[in-house]
């Protein structure tokens, strides 16, 4: 367990006023629960007060078969072979590699839960603050408008994946919500993201896993970003206005070493806008290193737990990676693994995947982003960065590049560079005619020798050059599936066994579980 500031505390609190109901029988003292009746909360009890909302948002980014999944796994960069000890899962992983997923698939579904879990607690929560029975007085418009903001991230999720989704903001309202469309979905969160941000902190050093008003510019820059996928229009200059707000603020800067963004004492980084604070005993949930170590690796760190080995990086994607680029070794465990004991060498990662179907349990790097501390347990103590400074700096620049100002965006990816090229700083720097360059990407369907047939290349992807410096920086982010939407790879291009499918799969399927509650929803097409 680690020490954090105390508004840290608020993901992991035990009290939240999601509790602060009142008892039938009041004859008995009551000592093991707050009522609402005697409750009077003051400003430093106001983390509390907002940690469900937050809580929700630990299965969606390092759990099982949650958001991480969702964007990594459909996407050219992760994926998660059968193994000699399993992992066919009754073919879940290649369903999401060969994109043939349907409305029972679990990871859509679950990313689905997770967002509106978050967006019903926040409107529970925001119910009773605005009805009194949560009496707040000093913090209350600032503790309402960090609320809706956290709820209008949770649509951003919604919105990005799913698409066409119900818009719920009552909580005693008991009907059945209506479906909105995308464009309706971007509007509300536009909308109440703007309307939140003056009512938010602008402290950074005290908000640490809260969305203040840099977070929340932060994620209105991503969302512009997106917005011509969103809504049919871009918005490149919106995106640039939010992001230079968060780069004049002064608030963030680059970590001078890559590795420190993801370590278990990430807390601590300058570069972290807003992170999902996981701990091994009290925030459970980053299980990355399990899912993606063979079990012969406990002996490596060494591990309180026994990985299970399944997924690994696709040896295409490995293969655009400049050998100067020290994010290669900060991101993929390669080649031999030694017993930290005895020195032995008990497993060696080989580059090579042969298929989906079945691989040995060499096979694939490993994802080594998330540092492992030694004697981890099942869960890291490594917070999940959703958005950081070198985020809002690649918006930017992608920004200025779609808009014809390439240099100006070259000499910023050259700064998020130099780190990586700290043994080779000549190679840190490009120009907006690299960026302009198409992808260092093989695209193509690999055979069971490893040789790509049916080749494509990355040729023909426009400023494919940024689009693998954003592979690059934030591979096993999360960050994947979106980016090759926007840069037009997604559906079109063939990587590993997949091969593109012939309806769009650019959003995911409302689960038919939700269908079959709700005869208002209509299902996305395509499924």
């Amino acid at each position: 367990m680690k020490n954090r500031n105390a508004k840290y505390i608020l993901l992991t609190s035990v009290l939240s006023a999601a509790t602060l109901y009142s008892c039938t029988d009041l004859k008995e003292q009551v000592y093991s629960e707050v009522l609402a009746s005697s409750y009077q909360p003051t400003e430093k009890d106001l983390p509390a007060i907002v940690a469900p909302v937050y809580s929700s948002l630990r299965s969606l980014m390092a759990g099982w078969q949650g958001y991480f999944d969702l964007q990594e796994e459909a996407a050219d960069a992760i994926i998660t072979p059968s193994r000699p000890n399993g992992w066919d899962d009754a073919g879940t992983y290649k369903r999401m590699h060969y994109h043939t997923w349907t409305s029972l698939q679990d990871q859509p579904a679950n990313t689905w839960f997770s967002s509106f879990s978050s967006i019903t607690t926040a409107n529970r929560v925001i119910s009773q603050i605005e009805s009194g029975e949560i009496p707040i007085t000093a913090g209350k418009e600032n503790t309402i408008a960090e609320l809706k903001a956290v709820r209008a991230l949770a649509y951003y999720l919604l919105m990005d994946n799913h698409g066409n989704v119900p818009i719920v903001t009552d909580f005693k309202d008991i009907s059945l919500p209506k479906q909105s469309t995308r464009k309706e979905v971007y509007d509300f969160i536009i909308k109440e993201l703007n309307d939140a941000i003056p009512s938010l902190s602008e402290n950074a050093a005290t908000t640490y896993g809260q969305l203040n008003r840099w977070g929340a510019k932060a994620l209105l820059a991503k969302i512009y970003l997106n917005a011509e996928i969103y809504t049919g229009t871009p918005q490149w200059a919106q995106a640039i206005t939010q992001a230079d707000e968060v780069i004049k603020s002064g608030k963030y800067v680059l970590d001078a070493n890559y590795s420190d963004i993801f370590t278990w004492t990430n807390f601590n980084s300058k570069e972290i806008i807003f992170a999902i604070p996981y701990d091994e005993i009290y925030g459970v949930g980053n299980i990355i290193h399990m899912k993606t170590l063979d079990p012969l690796s406990r002996t490596v760190y060494p591990m309180n737990a026994g990985p299970w080995g399944g997924n690994c990086a696709v040896p295409q994607f490995i293969d655009t990676y400049d050998a100067d680029d020290s994010r290669l070794a900060d991101t993929w465990i390669m080649g031999p693994q030694k017993n930290a004991t005895t020195g032995a060498v008990v497993i060696t990662y080989g580059k090579a995947v042969p298929t989906m179907e079945k691989t040995a349990s060499s096979d694939g790097y490993r994802i080594g982003k998330y540092k492992i501390k030694p004697n981890v347990t099942g869960s890291m103590d490594n917070d999940f960065p959703f958005l950081r400074y070198a985020d809002v700096l690649m918006i930017k620049a992608e920004a200025l590049l779609r808009t014809g100002k390439a240099e100006e965006a070259a000499a910023i990816v050259t700064e998020v560079r130099k780190r990586a090229f700290k043994n080779n700083p000549a190679k840190a720097t490009v120009t907006g005619a690299d960026l302009a360059k198409g992808s260092k990407y093989n695209y193509g369907y690999q055979a069971v020798d490893g040789s790509i047939i049916e080749r494509q290349g990355g040729e023909d992807v426009k400023f494919g050059r940024f689009f693998d410096e954003l592979g690059w920086e934030f591979a096993a982010e999360a960050h994947r599936r979106q980016d090759m939407i926007r840069f037009g790879v997604f559906g079109t291009k063939k990587w590993f066994n997949h091969r593109p499918q012939a309806t769009q799969r650019a959003l995911f399927p409302i689960p038919q579980s939700e269908l079959d509650k709700n005869t208002n929803l209509k299902q996305n097409p395509g499924y």
